[in-house]
Order: C-alpha cells, then sequence, then structure tokens
C-alpha cells in the first residue's frame, strides 16, 4: 500500500485511543537519557535528487572487481535455477504454515531442507533455520544453557569474531559468562580448552575450519564436555563438509552454520540463513520451527509443524527460543542450491576451492617475504603472514581492480600484517596469478 503521512488530526485520535496526550508521553518507558534530542536530517528532497544521490552511493561499489575476501561470507557461484524457483508465487511469501491443510509445499519444502541439512552435517535433527550463523550460535549456546542448568559459555577465540560479538551482545542481559579461550597464531589452543570444560560448563563453542581458515577435529574436546555433562557446539563452512570431518563424526550434540554460501548471494548484512540441527536427546530443546512427516486418516503421506509447544505462540513464557519468523525464502534457496549440486558436486566445489587455495598460496610464498601464519591444515580459506602491513596492501590493491582478502588486525592485536585469503568456484588461477603480480609489486 502507498504511504500516506498521518494528519495531526489523527495522530490524536490514535493517542486517545490508547490513554495518552502526546507521543513523549507514550514512550515515557524509555528513559528520557536514552532518547535522542533531536535527528539530525536533511530537509526532504525530490525524487530527482534522492535518485541522484543513490546512484552516487551505489558507483561506490565495485563489482567488477576480483575478490578473495572471504571471512565468513563467501562469492559462490549460484545456478540460475535457484532464482527461477525460489522466485516463483508459490513460494515467495512470508507467510508462516500454521495452517497444514493449505501448506503442504511449503511444509515439504522445509522439511526437505531439515534432512538435506541434516545429512551434511551427519547430525539427527535439524529446524527450518534461523536467522543466521551468529544467531544460530546464540541459540546453540542457550539450548545448552538450559539444558546444563548452568551459566558458563568457553568460547575458543578462533571462531569469527562478528558471531562471538553477537553472542555477547545476545548475552548481555542474561545470567551468562563468557570464558573466551585465546587462539594460538591462528589454531585452536587444544590444551586449555580441555582445561576450560569442567562441571560448572553450559557449552564449549568451537569452528570448523575456524576464522583463520585453520582445520582440526574436535572429537577428543566433545568427548570430554559429554564426559561433564556439557554441550560441544560446532560452528562448520556448509560447502567443505563434503571433504572434512563432519559433526556428527566428531561427536557434536549441536551443529550450526552461516547458509550464505548455498544458494544465498552476498549482501550487505543479510538477508542470510542460520543452519541449525542436533543431536536427537536434545531436540525438546530445540529453537525454531520443525516441519515433521505423518500419514492421514487415509495413509497419505502429510507434513505439519510438529513439537510446537517449543514455540513461542504456544507457550511464550516457556518457549525455547521467540524466534517467529524461519527464513522460509532462504532455506528454500538453499535447498534447491543443495539439490542441483548434489553430494558429488558440493565435493568437486570444495576440492575445487581447496586446490585453487593451494595454488595461491604456492604463488604468494615465492614472493619475499610472505609466509603461512601457521602449519595447520586449510581447506579454502588460509591466513598469510606479509611482510608489511595487511590493510596497507588491501587499500593498494582494491582501486588496481583486486580485493586481496581480509586483514586480521582488525580483530586480533598483533596481527596487523596477517591477510586472510579465500578461494572459491568463482575464482581463477589466472585471478591468483593477477593477484600474485599485483602484491609482488607492493611488497
Amino acid at each position: 500500500m502507498p504511504y500516506i503521512p498521518h494528519t495531526p488530526e489523527e495522530l490524536h485520535e490514535m493517542l486517545s485511543v490508547v490513554g495518552v496526550r502526546c507521543l513523549d508521553e507514550l514512550f515515557s518507558d524509555i528513559p528520557s537519557s536514552m532518547r535522542p534530542k533531536s535527528f539530525d536530517l536533511p530537509k526532504g528532497q525530490g525524487e530527482a535528487a534522492v535518485c541522484g544521490h543513490f546512484e552516487e552511493l551505489a558507483a561506490k561499489n565495485c563489482p567488477g572487481h576480483v575478490s578473495f575476501l572471504g571471512a565468513g561470507f563467501y562469492n559462490h557461484d549460484i545456478p540460475k535455477a535457484v532464482d527461477a524457483l525460489s522466485g516463483r508465487s508459490e513460494f515467495y511469501t512470508a507467510y508462516t504454515p500454521y495452517q497444514a491443510e493449505c501448506s503442504q509445499g511449503t511444509l515439504q519444502a522445509i522439511f526437505e531442507f531439515q534432512t538435506a541439512v541434516s545429512r551434511l552435517m551427519e547430525m539427527d535433527c535439524g529446524n527450518a533455520s534461523v536467522y543466521d550463523g551468529g544467531t544460530a550460535i546464540f541459540e546453540a549456546a542457550m539450548m545448552a544453557a538450559r539444558s546444563a542448568r548452568r551459566r558458563l559459555l568457553v568460547v575458543d577465540e578462533a571462531v569469527n569474531p562478528i558471531w562471538r560479538a553477537m553472542l555477547a551482545s545476545y548475552t548481555s542481559s542474561l545470567d551468562l559468562e563468557i570464558r573466551t579461550v585465546p587462539q594460538h597464531n591462528g589454531c585452536s589452543d587444544m590444551d586449555a580448552l580441555m582445561a576450560a570444560v569442567d562441571n560448572t560448563c553450559a557449552a564449549v563453542i568451537v569452528q570448523n575450519p575456524n576464522f583463520f581458515g585453520a582445520v582440526a577435529d574436535y572429537t577428543a574436546l566433545f568427548a570430554k564436555a559429554r564426559s561433564v555433562k556439557a554441550f560441544g557446539v560446532i560452528s562448520v563452512y556448509p560447502v567443505m563438509q563434503s571433504v572434512l570431518k563432519t559433526p556428527g563424526e566428531m561427536g557434536a550434540d549441536v551443529a550450526v552454520a552461516e547458509g550464505q554460501s548455498l544458494g544465498m548471494n552476498l549482501s550487505f548484512g543479510g538477508p542470510y540463513l542460520g543452519l541449525m540441527t542436533c543431536r536427537k536427546e536434545h531436540i525438546r530443546q530445540f529453537p525454531g520451527r520443525i516441519v515433521g512427516r505423518t500419514t492421514d486418516v487415509d495413509g497419505k503421506t502429510g507434513y505439519v509443524l510438529t513439537l510446537q509447544a517449543r514455540e513461542q505462540h504456544i507457550r511464550r513464557a516457556k518457549a525455547t527460543s521467540n524466534i517467529c519468523s524461519n527464513q522460509a525464502l532462504c532455506a528454500l534457496r538453499s535447498l534447491i542450491h543443495m539439490s542441483l549440486l548434489g553430494p558429488e558436486g558440493l565435493t568437486r566445489v570444495a576440492e575445487n576451492n581447496m586446490a585453487l587455495a593451494r595454488y595461491a598460496v604456492e604463488r604468494l610464498t615465492a614472493l619475499k617475504g610472505v609466509e603461512l601464519l601457521n602449519s595447520a591444515p586449510y581447506g579454502s580459506e588460509v591466513a598469510l603472514r606479509l611482510p608489511v602491513n595487511a590493510a596497507g596492501v588491501v587499500k593498494a590493491m582494491t582501486p588496481k581492480g583486486v580485493v586481496p582478502g581480509y586483514p586480521l588486525g582488525r580483530h586480533y592485536p598483533g596481527m596487523e600484517n596477517v591477510l586472510l585469503l579465500s578461494c572459491t568456484e568463482a575464482n581463477s588461477r589466472s585471478q591468483i596469478d593477477k593477484l600474485a603480480e599485483i602484491m609482488g609489486g607492493l611488497l
């Protein structure tokens, strides 16, 4: 519907209905110290001026650049069928499928999505998704705190700092303590993590590959967590699950992921997709919606929202989360993407990207002063130590048409010379050659 501003008379009528005299009184619950005194906004502009302003902003984007950025969000090729199928009117809706009798297509799509994600991670159960990877980590932490009745969360510093910041923000008003275990030169400090997990701990939270691209096996850590009745929570890169040891194989209690790499275009903050899976014994503490498959009185297969007593529309005070939207359209795109590639296709993508990363390491470490940050195995993303400031290299190379990676000094003091480089199927060997040539001229 078109936007039509409210008249003073309409505002007065609405305020009268709710029993207040003015807008300030309506917001009286918010302390005056937290309310803005004024908004420094320019006067309204005409359509042509507004269009010109946004065209000027859009011109600052660099769509033609070669990019080796990763750090949790990746530029993958997306089959054209994903847009075509997910854009069909049957799916392109914000409607929540409470009424099973008129929502079988949507419910089946969510059920198949849950199945695909559970198989990818080799876990028992999946939900209909949550907002993004950071939200998924928070929800996993809350699952653990409720189940274990403990307040301590042990978090590896090698977990994506954006997601750690989200976890800290979400838990800031809750009676939970976050204990961050320092990483060691881009790797998880296994001894320190093992020592931190005890009978006061609700969960230990790790990432594989970690933020630095290092691959590790957390089987022993999760076994230690189970022995003290704590949760083992792991965040993974979905594309790499076809070639790495899965969360299920490691014995994780909850496995989560940022699902953007499965069918979502890069965008400025989203919408993205949080993937969540868990062991069957934890399903009653699982957040979000769950679709189940059953048979009706005629013996026909049907799909319904199940275990709804966990949800906020049934018992809000006792709900396992207040996730209301389930990102169904993003989940559908992810399902279509996985279905089109299939298990063999996902494996080929992962192996191709790992080969590109190894070629990039070979080319770049041949440059004077460039070396691997550590000797840990890596997948399609790797941290390199440069002889100069990494942020400076990024700033110098970007105008030349290449974004070489992510400078880790933004989050980790002492790593100002470390660059995080990611390769996907959207990159090529010729692009890596160009990267090495330009970087070599700067070092």
